[in-house]
């Protein structure tokens, strides 16, 4: 069973259609104690950093899902879930997170127009599992405010204002910055990807 979290994101509906559509057996989960039979867990976001993690907590959620994470279960965060695996994030200064990869999630700049929503291309960099099949240059779709930043764990960048993480993976670890749920054929075959690793 591939567990699709639930925190109240918009985005979680339509996350789980997809892993259906894919032909796997998935839940929508709010209870911490369905992660343990979880084969893989998937963490769709959409919103502000501090409701996710606030929402996380509150539903005694956040241990379990680090406990899952570092147990080697595979992991994919989407969106705001890529962004929950940083130290931090600058829209919530207060606020910690999973601290799996290093540094802060910042707000961008430099651009005309925030959130960067829309199709914007990937520059592949490492090969990845979440990335076989996809070309560098790939369009996907993004919707967001605030950027990871590129670390030793970055798989792809996109560009817009500044370069940031599109594709992150360590280990059982995968996290994409745009939605591949709206990103057609390219977001089907990363979700595909992710599953079947």
């Amino acid at each position: 069973m591939i567990a699709v979290i639930d925190y109240g994101a918009g985005n979680s509906a339509s996350v789980l259609k997809a892993v259906q559509h894919l032909g796997f057996t998935s839940k929508s989960v709010i209870a911490p104690e369905c992660l343990q039979d979880a084969e893989k867990i998937v963490l769709p976001g959409q919103g502000h950093f501090a409701t996710m993690m606030t929402s996380l907590r509150e539903r005694h959620m956040l241990e379990p899902l680090r406990e899952a994470i570092e147990s080697g279960k595979g992991f994919l965060g989407i969106c705001l879930g890529l962004q929950a695996l940083y130290e931090g994030s600058d829209e919530a200064p207060d606020e910690q997170g999973l601290g799996i990869l290093p540094g802060r999630v910042r707000k961008l700049e430099g651009v005309f127009k925030i959130p960067h929503v829309g199709w914007s291309q990937m520059e592949v960099r490492q090969p990845a599992k979440i990335l076989e099949g996809i070309a560098s240059s790939s369009f996907a779709y993004f919707c967001h405010s605030y950027y990871g930043p590129v670390t030793a764990q970055t798989a792809a960048t996109t560009q817009y204002g500044q370069k940031f993480s599109a594709a992150v993976e360590l280990r059982n670890i995968h996290a994409v910055q745009f939605h591949p749920e709206k990103s057609g054929e390219i977001g089907l075959q990363v979700l595909k990807n992710f599953l079947e690793t």
